[in-house]
């Protein structure tokens, strides 16, 4: 393991310990455990940012594109559409022309 990232990850996991609702916080550890191999683990807090009252953006397009690179491309697209129309929602043009483009990548 990277040393550089067990220590940021072990930083992160302590400020969770005061701020356990943080959304930036746990989409940070999500990347830190995509980071370290833990995909699954990665992918769980991905979808409970997801799912949460935030409907966090870039968790939806981080998890696609963590799925694209483990060969989950059916997985990857159900989630960047989910993620394209949250973004239309929450008015993130940004983010969902990100997710579009990146969805017509693996599409194609």
């Amino acid at each position: 393991m990277n040393p550089t990232h067990d220590s940021r990850r072990t930083r992160i996991e302590e400020m969770l310990k005061a701020q356990p609702h943080d959304v930036f916080l746990r989409y940070a550890l999500a990347l830190e455990l995509d980071k370290a191999g833990e995909h699954d683990a990665a992918l769980t807090l991905f979808k409970e940012l997801m799912a949460s009252p935030d409907n966090y953006v870039p968790a939806y397009f981080m998890a696609g594109q963590m799925l694209t690179r483990l060969g989950r491309a059916i997985e990857a697209g159900e989630i960047l559409r989910a993620g394209i129309e949250q973004a239309n929602k929450q008015g993130d043009q940004h983010a969902a022309n990100e997710m579009s483009g990146f969805l017509t990548m693996i599409e194609e």
